[in-house]
C-alpha cells in the first residue's frame, strides 16, 4: 500500500470537486492528480526511482504538493526543507540523507550553490526556471517516445516515504524515517477523531515542510475529499476574513497563531460571521491556559489541542464534542495508540502521577535515518521513549495533560529547536567563552531562545553582532532573540549548567 495511491482513489472518487484552492487559484481532485502525474514522468526522466531520495526546499507553493506525492507514487523518499534552512544546514540534511535530487528554486538555489557544488552526484531541479537551465529537466512533463510514466506504487506499508530532520540534543539532527504505513495510520485515525467529511473546507495557513503543514492538515484534507483553501502566508486580518467568505469548517493553527488572532478580533468590524465553522485545532507548542478561555470567550468556539511529535504524527486529542474540551490537556490517545507514563526506571507510575510519555502504535516511526544508536536508545520493547512529561487524570477515563519535556527542547512559534545545536554555533566564535540557551515564556511565541554567554576576558563584541552570526549560520527561528552578558554561567556540584536558576535569573531582567 502506498500513502499516494489512497489520494490518488480519493482523487477518482471527486474527480470535479475542489481539492486544492491556492491563493485563489482552483485545483480540482481531477486536476491535481493529473498534475502528480506529469511530476512524476518529471522524475523518471531525471532517473529517480524507489528509495532514492528528494529534497524539497521550496516556499509555499503548490508545485511543493505536485512534487511530494510524485516522489511517493514512485516509491522515492521525500525529504521536505524549511526554506529558511541555511547553506550550512541544507548541505548537512543532503550529505546525511545521500539525496539524488534537490528540487529548489532560483533565489534558494543561488544562496546554496556555492556550499553545494562538491556534491557531484547530486542533481539540481529549479521549479521556477525556464529552459536556460535545463531543456531536459524544464521539458520533462513527458517521455521522449511522448508517453507518460504511470504511477506504480511499488511500496511495502514499512517502506520509508518521508524523512523529517529534527533538531538533535548534541547538535546533529537526526532524520526521522517515516513509513507509508505511519502516515496512513495516523490519517486514517485523525480522520475518525476529527469527524472529517468531503463537506469540509480547511483554511491552510501552515508551512508545508513541516509535518503540522504537510501530514496533518493537507493529508487529512485530501483523504477526506474536503476543499483546501491555502494562503501563502499567515495574516490574522485576511484568516478573519477567508473564514467567512470561503465559508470554511476548519482551521488548523499553533499557539503564536491563536494569540495573533486574538490579539486581531477587538479591531474587527464587523466582527466574523463564524456559523460556517466547526473546529478550531491547535498544536506543535503548548496552548496556555489564558489562550484558551480568551478564545473561546472572545469567538464562542473552544479550540480543541491535540497531542503531537515529528517522530511519531499524532498521539492523541480532545474529543470532537466541545465540552469534553479541558485547558492544558492534549486529551486521549488516538486509535490504534498506546501510552505509558513511566518512571526513570521504565515502570507504569501511578495514574496522577508524573512520568515519562511513552508511545507505541502503527503511528510510531522507523527509527532515525543512517543512527541505528540514536534509534536503539529511544525504543524500549517497542515502546517509544518522547521525552515529554506528563500525567493521567484517573478521574477522567485517563485525559493526558503534558507538563514539559525531560530533554532541553524549546518550542518557539510551533517550531521545534534544541539548545546545543545554538550553543554549538555560539561557542565556534572566537569571543566566547561558553554559552547557555533556553527557552523563556513569550506571549507570541509560547517561547523565544535566548541565550546567556560568558565571553573570554579580552573579547569585546556586542550582542548584535553575536545574533547576526548566528542567522548566518542557522534558521531564524533558531537564532537567540535575545542576548544576556554574564560573568559565569551557574553550575552544580558536577558542573553541569543549572539552566533552571538561568532562567529564572534572565526572566527577571
Amino acid at each position: 500500500m502506498n500513502l499516494a495511491q489512497l489520494i490518488s482513489e480519493t482523487a477518482a472518487k471527486y474527480a470535479d470537486k475542489p481539492a486544492i484552492i491556492f491563493e485563489g487559484k482552483v485545483w480540482t481532485y481531477q486536476e491535481f492528480n493529473r498534475q502528480v502525474q506529469c511530476y512524476i514522468t518529471k522524475l523518471d526522466r531525471l532517473g529517480i526511482k524507489k528509495s532514492d531520495r528528494v529534497a524539497i526546499q521550496l516556499p509555499k507553493c503548490i508545485e511543493f504538493l505536485f512534487f511530494h506525492f510524485a516522489i511517493l507514487s514512485i516509491g522515492a523518499i521525500s525529504l521536505p526543507l524549511n526554506p529558511d534552512y541555511r547553506p550550512e544546514e541544507v548541505v548537512y540534511f543532503l550529505t546525511d540523507s545521500g539525496s539524488s535530487l534537490l528540487v529548489t528554486s532560483k533565489i534558494l538555489y543561488s544562496r546554496v550553490q556555492p556550499s553545494i557544488q562538491h556534491l557531484s552526484e547530486l542533481q539540481i531541479l529549479l521549479q521556477d526556471e525556464d529552459l536556460s537551465l535545463s531543456e531536459v529537466v524544464a521539458n520533462a512533463s513527458i517521455r521522449s517516445d511522448g508517453t507518460e510514466i504511470a504511477a506504480k506504487y511499488a511500496t511495502d506499508l514499512d517502506d520509508i516515504a518521508m524523512i523529517l530532520y529534527t533538531s538533535g540534543t548534541t547538535g546533529r539532527s537526526k532524520g526521522a524515517a517515516i513509513s507509508h504505513r505511519n502516515l496512513i495510520a495516523n490519517m486514517q485515525a485523525l480522520h475518525k477523531a476529527w469527524a472529517w467529511s468531503d463537506r469540509d473546507i480547511l483554511l491552510h495557513v501552515l508551512p508545508l515542510f513541516h509535518i503540522h503543514g504537510l501530514n496533518v492538515a493537507t493529508l487529512g484534507g485530501l483523504y477526506a475529499g474536503a476543499t483546501i483553501v491555502m494562503l501563502e502566508k499567515f495574516e490574522p486580518q485576511r484568516v478573519w476574513d477567508t473564514l467567512v467568505s470561503a465559508n470554511c469548517t476548519m482551521l488548523m493553527g499553533v499557539p503564536t497563531i491563536y494569540q495573533r488572532l486574538i490579539d486581531t478580533w477587538e479591531n474587527l468590524a464587523p466582527k466574523p460571521d463564524l456559523t460556517k465553522m466547526r473546529l478550531f485545532i491547535s498544536g506543535s507548542a503548548p496552548l496556555s491556559d489564558r489562550q484558551f478561555h480568551q478564545f473561546e470567550n472572545l469567538t464562542g468556539f473552544r479550540i480543541l489541542e491535540r497531542y503531537g511529535m515529528t517522530e511519531t504524527g499524532m498521539n492523541a486529542s480532545n474529543l470532537i464534542e466541545a465540552d469534553y474540551r479541558k485547558a492544558k490537556s492534549v486529551g486521549f490517545p488516538l486509535a490504534g495508540v498506546s501510552i505509558r507514563i513511566v518512571d526513570r526506571d521504565g515502570k507504569n507510575v501511578q495514574m496522577s502521577e508524573v512520568g515519562e510519555v511513552w508511545i507505541r502504535g502503527d503511528n510510531v516511526f522507523q527509527g532515525y535515518w543512517e543512527m541505528p544508536e540514536k534509534t536503539a536508545e529511544s525504543f524500549v520493547d517497542r515502546w517509544f521513549r518522547t521525552g515529554d512529561l506528563g500525567f493521567q487524570d484517573p478521574d477522567d477515563n485517563g485525559r493526558l495533560y503534558l507538563v514539559g519535556r525531560a530533554k532541553e527542547l524549546i518550542i518557539t512559534g510551533g517550531f521545534n529547536v534544541y539548545p546545543k545545536e545554538i550553543e554549538n554555533v555560539i561557542e565556534c566564535h572566537e569571543a566566547v567563552k561558553e554559552s547557555a540557551v533556553l527557552g523563556l515564556e513569550d506571549r507570541d511565541f509560547g517561547e523565544r531562545v535566548v541565550a546567556a554567554i560568558a565571553l573570554k576576558e579580552t573579547a569585546n563584541i556586542t550582542s548584535e553582532a553575536l545574533i547576526e552570526h548566528c542567522k548566518n549560520r542557522l534558521a531564524n527561528y533558531k537564532c537567540p532573540k535575545q542576548i544576556f552578558f554574564v560573568a559565569k554561567l551557574p553550575r552544580n556540584a558536577m558542573g553541569k549548567i543549572q539552566k533552571n536558576i538561568l532562567a529564572q535569573q534572565l526572566q527577571n531582567l
